[in-house]
Parts: C-alpha cells; structure tokens; sequence
C-alpha cells in the first residue's frame, strides 16, 4: 500500500503490476528481446584502448557498436554507457547489443550507434601491483569535467569514423550507480549536446556532493532533458546516503518542474537484474518520441 500512496504522489511512476509493468517482470528475468534471433542481423563491436588527457594518467578500455542497419550516408543517434563492460556482456543483466539488435530491427528504437566506456585507471608504478581506480572521481564528481571527457576526447575518436548526429535530441546517455550519477550530470551540463538519460540505482547521494541535484534541479531553469531513473527499494543504505530516498527525491523535484521522466520503484537492491529486466521498455520510452516526433 505505502508504494502505491508513493505512485500517486510522485506522478510518472510505474510499479509493477499496477500501472502497465508486465508481470511477468516482477522477478526480474529477461525477456525475449534481451536473447539472440536467428532471423535478425547483428550488429558489430569494435574494441580500444583509449588514453586520456582530460583524466591525465588514465587508461581506459572501450566498445563501440555499430548496428546492421548503418549507413554512413545517413547520421546515427548515439548512446553512451558508462561503466560499458557491465552494459555489454552478453550473459550479464543489460546485454545492450542484444537489444539493440532486436529493438533497431524491428523499428522502436532509431538507428543507434552505443559508445561503451569503462571509467579509467592509472597503471601501477611497480609491476605486479593494481591500478588505482579513477571511477568515483570521474562518476561521482559534480561539474563538467566528465563531459568534457567525452565531448572533447571519446566521442571525436568515434565521429571519425562514424556519421554521428549533431542533433541534441539524437543523444542519450546512460549508467548505473555512480555512473547512473554521471549520465545525469552530462546531460545536466551539457543538454545542448544529450537531453536523454538512463539512470539505474543512481548514486544520488553525498559521495562527492550528488545529493544536492534533487534542489539544483528545483531551483534551476528546466532543461530540455528526458530522464528515466530505476531504482530499488532495497537498495544501499550507508554514511554516503539512502538511495531509495535520493531517487525518489530527484523524481519529486523532475515532476516539481514538470520534465519528461519516468520513475520506477521495485524491491531490489544494489545490481542490475531490476534494470536489465525493463531495458527494451526503457529504449522504447527512451526514443518513442525520436520516431514520432
């Protein structure tokens, strides 16, 4: 009962079962779009390593996939996702090639090039030892360093070979937890450049300041964004924050303003199962408006 009060008050929110979730996703497993067709042509993936200026000192690996329907004559949208090995993997919860493949196929997403990018690491002095970790930095940080990054050094490497659109609306940007933080803070930056976010169990809490966007976004002028967050109510609870709360506030102050957002509550926690059982509904939410304009 407590999550349906919060689906009235808080507007676009879906709970499954109730406002048009099929039920079948309640336990969180794959649907069909997120499996191989044997009749449907797959797309490409090309892997690099990329050295940055920007984050001075960092190596990062990244994907870039291109669906059988490019053609270069003709601008693609582009996707970007943070934290891209965990967006890839063909037996991991999201499996965005694969739908990619079907969805692209079938004509309820546009044409989309995916720019998948792991958050970097500064090699070790010594052999033997770990890389330091430059993700929270990179992720967590409010400002706009991070599209800069991507603005300035990752997309440029991808345009060179790609017809990329210049279209704002052409653009999305996605992650999960401190990435799902970045693709909003991208998009909150820059929404001449993206105005489409995905975040899943976003870090939109006191890490490095994040928990102040649900009061940036209330008093700031409305920017032409559209934003799905997924979030789980069993999620992380800790000295940085509670997650349940600061998604459910950054939906609060998205209808305060009244911005194009969907915002989904389920009973996970801290992973992907929730976000990668409602992927293609969230791409087709996501871009619906970019086929039918």
């Amino acid at each position: 009962m407590r999550m349906f009060l919060n689906a009235l008050k808080y507007g676009p929110i879906f709970f499954y079962g109730l406002l048009g979730i099929p039920v079948e996703a309640v336990g969180y497993s794959l649907r069909q779009d997120a499996f191989f067709q044997e009749d449907i042509p797959k797309g490409t993936l090309h892997h690099d390593v990329f050295y940055s200026e920007i984050f001075e000192g960092t190596r990062r690996d990244y994907w870039v996939y291109v669906p059988a329907q490019y053609n270069s004559d003709k601008a693609a949208c582009l996707m970007v996702f943070n934290d891209g090995s965990t967006y890839l993997s063909e037996t991991g919860s999201f499996r965005v090639p694969i739908v990619f493949d079907n969805l692209i196929h079938r004509g309820e997403i546009p044409v989309i090039i995916g720019l998948f990018v792991n958050p970097g690491e500064v090699p070790s002095a010594e052999p033997g030892q770990a890389p330091r970790r430059n993700r929270s930095f990179e992720y967590d940080s409010l400002g706009g360093m991070y599209a800069r990054f991507l603005l300035e050094e990752m997309i440029p490497q991808v345009a060179s070979e790609y017809n990329l659109t210049h279209d704002p609306r052409g653009r999305a940007i996605c992650g999960i937890s401190s990435g799902g933080i970045a693709a909003f803070t991208v998009a909150w930056e820059r929404p001449d450049v993206f105005t489409r976010v995905v975040s899943h169990i976003g870090s939109f809490v006191n890490i490095r300041g994040g928990h102040v966007y649900p009061f940036l976004i209330r008093k700031a002028k409305k920017k032409p964004l559209k934003v799905f967050l997924q979030e789980g109510s069993n999620d992380l609870d800790n000295l940085h924050g509670h997650w349940p709360l600061g998604n459910q506030e950054m939906a609060a102050a998205l209808q305060y303003l009244a911005y194009e957002y969907r915002f989904v509550m389920g009973d996970g926690g801290h992973d992907g199962r929730h976000g990668g059982a409602i992927l293609p509904d969230t791409l087709r939410w996501l871009w619906g408006d970019f086929l039918t304009p």
